[in-house]
C-alpha cells in the first residue's frame, strides 16, 4: 500500500513540477525580464543578469523536484564549469538535461529555434539573454563560435534530440563543426538517469517505480588540436576533423 501511495505521489509531483516550470517561465517573461530591460541600460550587464536569473530559476526547479521526492542527483567535477567561454557538448537522455546543465552555469548560452526568437512573448527575453537563434545552418555555426569567444558557455546536444532508449546515439556534425572551425576545445558532459524516465517519446506520467537518480559528470576538456590536420581553418581538412571528433564522442563519451 505504501509503495502504491508513493508512486501516486510521484505522478502528482511530476505533474506539479511541470506546472511550476511553465508558470515560473511565464512569471519571468512578464514580471522579471521587462524591468531588467527597462532599468539596466548596459546590454552586456543586462545579458549577464538575465542569464543568472535563468540559472537560479532552473536551480530552484531542480531543488523543487528533489524536495518533492522525485529525484536525487550528483554533480561530478562541478568546478570545471566555473569558467567562461566553454563549448559544452552533452548527451541527452532525458527531458530535464538542459535544466540541470543551465542550473550550473551563471553565463549559459543556448541555441533557440528561430520561431521562438520571433515569438512576441519570447523575443524580449531571448534578445536580452543574447541566445543564439538557429535561423540558418551556415550562420548558426559562426554565431555559435562568436558566442563562445565572447565568453558565453554554449550548451549543445550533438544528437539534436533526446536519445531513443535502446538505440545507439546518432550524433550530427554541427557541434563538431563549431569546435573545429572555431578552434575551440570541448568540455564534454556525460549525463545519466537511473532508472530511466522522461526519455524520447515517453509520457511524463510514466514515472519509474522509485525516485530516479541523475548524474552530471563533467569530463576533462578535450583539446581540439588532437583532431585537426595541419590545414588552415576553412579548408577541406576541417570536414575530416569534424568526422574524427564526432566519431570520438560517439565511441567514448556518448555510450
Amino acid at each position: 500500500m505504501g509503495e502504491r501511495l508513493n508512486h501516486l505521489w510521484r505522478i502528482f509531483g511530476t505533474g506539479l513540477s511541470f506546472l511550476a516550470f511553465g508558470l515560473g517561465g511565464l512569471a519571468l517573461r512578464l514580471l522579471v525580464f521587462p524591468p531588467l530591460q527597462w532599468c539596466v541600460r548596459d546590454p552586456l550587464r543586462r545579458r549577464r543578469l538575465v542569464r543568472r536569473t535563468v540559472q537560479r530559476s532552473f536551480a530552484a526547479h531542480v531543488e523543487l523536484m528533489r524536495r518533492l521526492g522525485l529525484l536525487t542527483y550528483e554533480i561530478r567535477h562541478r568546478e570545471r564549469l566555473q569558467r567562461d567561454g566553454l563549448l559544452i557538448l552533452a548527451n541527452h537522455p532525458t527531458l530535464i538535461d538542459v535544466v540541470f546543465l543551465v542550473s550550473l552555469l551563471p553565463n549559459a548560452d543556448c541555441v533557440v529555434k528561430s520561431a521562438v526568437a520571433r515569438n512576441p512573448f519570447m523575443r524580449g527575453p531571448v534578445q536580452a539573454a543574447g541566445y543564439v537563434s538557429n535561423d540558418d545552418g551556415a550562420g548558426l555555426v559562426e554565431d555559435c563560435i562568436a558566442a563562445v569567444k565572447a565568453g558565453g558557455n554554449l550548451v549543445i546536444f550533438p544528437e539534436g534530440t533526446r536519445t531513443v532508449r535502446g538505440q545507439p546515439p546518432k550524433l550530427q556534425r554541427g557541434a563538431a563543426n563549431i569546435a573545429v572551425r572555431g578552434r575551440l576545445d570541448v568540455t564534454p558532459v556525460r549525463l545519466s538517469c537511473t532508472p530511466m524516465t522522461l526519455g524520447k517519446g515517453e509520457k511524463w506520467y510514466r514515472v519509474p517505480t522509485r525516485r530516479f537518480h541523475v548524474v552530471v559528470d563533467v569530463q576533462e576538456d578535450l583539446p581540439i588540436a588532437r583532431f585537426l590536420d595541419a590545414a588552415e581553418p576553412g579548408t577541406g581538412g576541417d570536414a575530416a576533423a569534424a568526422r574524427r571528433l564526432t566519431d570520438y564522442l560517439t565511441n567514448h563519451l556518448f555510450v
